[in-house]
């Protein structure tokens, strides 16, 4: 039988294998993106030439635009939506079919739901771009900011709201002055969270996405150029997005931590 120290060897070499598998590639990705020469897998010396043609690419740039304002929409409304939702659910008594299907968006496949989306939007006779793919992000998103809020509001304490209410104010000025300070933290969170899969989802976008660059976010240029192969640009670009995504789901996570600790 394994002492406890050596079982405690064994799990952190896992622990350590498991990090090299996820983040070993990045890593290599990230290095490659400062490659000088235009050969993604040889390295020939330092430059950060390869961010500056992204920063003259009319196309990146308009992608970025393009995915900034999908994100920063859908954002604000799914989380507006999302903590409405929370509020609404934790009011109710609690029901686990109730809660499968608020979580059903964030655990069916990204394809089935695009393809249910499109077939709606085709339904009801809408047409493809930005607009759409900003709905269908909102769809996405509310699960998520609904989930994040509803951790917060199992720590609140209602007899705040009683005692608001029994000192005259009404309903909107009890939200606004006591329960929206109270789960702002995790409003924050969610809202920010939301922005992240927003700014990284692609499968979706691609099938609510309407003809035209116009309608062409960041992922999906990514995609069409990736499959001419892998450039030091494209290494570049990667890096902003997984740079600014790691940032947005830490801030995420800080924010959350102290939300379900109370502080």
């Amino acid at each position: 039988m394994a002492s406890p120290n050596t079982a405690h060897r064994i799990l952190r070499g896992h622990l350590w294998l498991v990090y090299g598998f996820l983040y070993i590639p990045i890593l290599v990705l990230m290095v490659m993106s400062l490659n000088e020469g235009g050969m993604p897998t040889a390295w020939t010396g330092f430059s950060l030439k390869w961010y500056g043609v992204l920063a003259e690419s009319p196309e990146i740039l308009s992608a970025t635009v393009n995915t900034l304002i999908v994100a920063s929409i859908s954002t604000v409304i799914a989380t507006v939506l999302g903590t409405m939702l929370a509020l609404g659910v934790e009011r109710r008594r609690r029901s686990s079919g109730l809660d499968a299907l608020l979580f059903a968006p964030m655990i069916i496949p990204d394809i089935v739901l695009a393809i249910a989306l499109l077939s709606f939007f085709t339904l009801l006779e809408v047409t493809l771009g930005l607009h759409s793919i900003i709905l269908a992000h909102v769809v996405f998103n509310i699960a998520f900011v609904c989930a994040v809020v509803r951790t917060r509001l199992r720590n609140f304490d209602q007899s705040i709201v009683e005692a608001s209410q029994d000192l005259g104010a009404g309903d909107f000025t009890t939200f606004r002055r006591i329960t929206l300070p109270i789960i702002f933290p995790g409003v924050l969170a969610g809202a920010l969270l939301a922005f992240t899969l927003s700014l990284d989802e692609f499968i979706i976008a691609f099938f609510t996405a309407g003809a035209g660059s116009s309608s062409t976010t960041l992922p999906m240029r990514i995609y069409s150029m990736i499959r001419f192969g892998v450039t030091p640009e494209i290494n570049a670009m990667a890096t902003i997005v997984m740079f600014v995504s790691f940032t947005l789901v830490f801030a995420s996570q800080r924010i959350n931590k102290g939300t379900i600790t109370g502080q």
